[in-house]
C-alpha cells in the first residue's frame, strides 16, 4: 500500500499464505502509518481491516532512528545538528523523518478519516518490552482470538534488554529479536532532550485523547 500498490491487489495476495476458514493473516509495515496515501487504499481493499500499530515514546523513537541510520552511514552529521533547522532559536526540523514519524497524532488524523478508532489498536512498545504478555493479550482480545500466548512463553534476555519467546514456532530453540535491535544509543546532549520532550508534549495529549490512552511519555 506504499511502494508497490501499482502491482495490484492479486499480486499483492499472492504473497500471502494460504489460510483456512478461522485463521488470521498478518502482515507488517510501519511505514503504512507515515504514508498518505495508505488508508484510502487499504480501506478500498477492504473497510473491515484491523490495524495495529506498535508507538514507542517519539524521543526514544527518533533517537533510535538515527542509530539505526548511523549504523549504515557513520558519516552523517550528529543528532542534535539534524534536530534543529536553527539551534540558537530553538526551531526543531520538523522535516526530518526521524522527528516527523513520531507527531504520532497528526498520522492518525488521516487514518480516522477512514477508519473508525474501534477498528484500530495502539500497542505500547515500551509496555511490549516490560510485560509482553499483557500486550499480547490485548492483541490477542483485539482479534477475536484465544488468550494462548501468556507469561510462560517469554524469559528476559538482560544483554538485549528485551524479551524473547522461550520457543519460536516448529523450532526447539528460542527466538530473540536480530542484531539490529538492541543497539547502544549514542549520548544525547540533554538540552536537546529536553527541547525535543517540550516539541512532542501537545502532540503527545492530543494522541492520548485521540486513542483514549495515555502511553506516559513525560
Amino acid at each position: 500500500f506504499d511502494r508497490s500498490y501499482d502491482k495490484g491487489l492479486a499480486w499483492y495476495r499472492e504473497l500471502m499464505p494460504r489460510t483456512l476458514e478461522g485463521q488470521i493473516t498478518m502482515e507488517k509495515t510501519p511505514s503504512y502509518f507515515v504514508t498518505r496515501e495508505a488508508p484510502a487504499r487499504i480501506s478500498a481493499m477492504s473497510k473491515d481491516t484491523k490495524l495495529i500499530v506498535v508507538v514507542r515514546d517519539p524521543v526514544t523513537r527518533a533517537i533510535s532512528d538515527y542509530t539505526q541510520t548511523l549504523s549504515k552511514r557513520p558519516d552523517i552529521p550528529t543528532f542534535e545538528s539534524l534536530t534543529f533547522k536553527n539551534r540558537t532559536t530553538g526551531l526543531i526540523d520538523t522535516s526530518w523523518s526521524a522527528i516527523q514519524i513520531g507527531i504520532y497524532a497528526k498520522h492518525l488524523e488521516h487514518w480516522l478519516r477512514h477508519f473508525p478508532i474501534g477498528q484500530m489498536l495502539f500497542v505500547s512498545g515500551e509496555r511490549l518490552i516490560s510485560d509482553p504478555a499483557g500486550e499480547l493479550g490485548r492483541v490477542q482480545d483485539f482479534l477475536g482470538l484465544k488468550r494462548i500466548i501468556t507469561d510462560k512463553h517469554f524469559y528476559f534476555n538482560k544483554t538485549k534488554g528485551f524479551p524473547c519467546l522461550k520457543k519460536a514456532e516448529g523450532s526447539s530453540k528460542p527466538h530473540c529479536l536480530g542484531k539490529t535491535k538492541g543497539r547502544t544509543h549514542p549520548e544525547i546532549d540533554r538540552e536537546v532532550v529536553r527541547r525535543l520532550r517540550e516539541f512532542y508534549r501537545p502532540f503527545n495529549l492530543k494522541f492520548y485523547q485521540m486513542t483514549g490512552q495515555d502511553f506516559g511519555w513525560d
